[in-house]
């Protein structure tokens, strides 16, 4: 299936879920309208953090989020699920060892098979900056900090 397909179809499924949502058909969403919603779509209930931060970054004409606003949000969020689901596959390849962790020997592993003229000083400096904790292990979530650097994580679009 083509990705544009893939959008189509994500964006009326989205459509549907927002008409179900919006039970008296005021052309919004309110805030416990949007939580069942997102419930509906990827399984969890938002914070009122994540609530908050969306109703915030709202246009203030209305009570709720509208359904143009509500397509664009959930399709930034699929988005970014797919991106962590890389990130996960990335660390799980790296952790040849399947021991939930990585270490230097795995960096230097990984970073030969792609880069195999890279310095080892690079690949030593790169683990010190990820190991955070300097316990000599690279957690996932340490690893997942370091790919998402420089990512806008206080857009109110990056839900937990």
């Amino acid at each position: 299936m083509c990705a544009a397909s893939a959008r189509a179809g994500d964006r009326e499924r989205y459509a549907r879920v927002f008409a179900a949502c919006d039970e008296d058909s005021k052309g919004y969403l309110s805030r416990e309208d949007f939580k069942v919603a997102v419930v509906m779509l990827f399984g969890y209930k938002p914070s009122k953090v994540e609530v908050d931060s969306v109703m915030a970054s709202l246009q203030q004409k209305n009570s709720g989020v509208l359904l143009e606003e509500f397509l664009k949000l959930m399709t930034t969020k699929k988005s970014a699920q797919l991106y962590h689901s890389e990130i996960r596959q990335i660390f799980t390849a790296f952790d040849m060892q399947c021991r939930g962790f990585l270490t230097l020997e795995d960096f230097k592993k990984a970073f030969d098979a792609v880069t195999p003229k890279l310095p080892k000083r690079i690949i030593i400096e790169a683990f010190r900056e990820v190991d955070q904790d300097s316990d000599g292990h690279v957690s996932f979530k340490e690893f997942e900090s370091a790919m998402n650097y420089g990512q806008d994580e206080v857009s109110p679009l990056h839900f937990a």
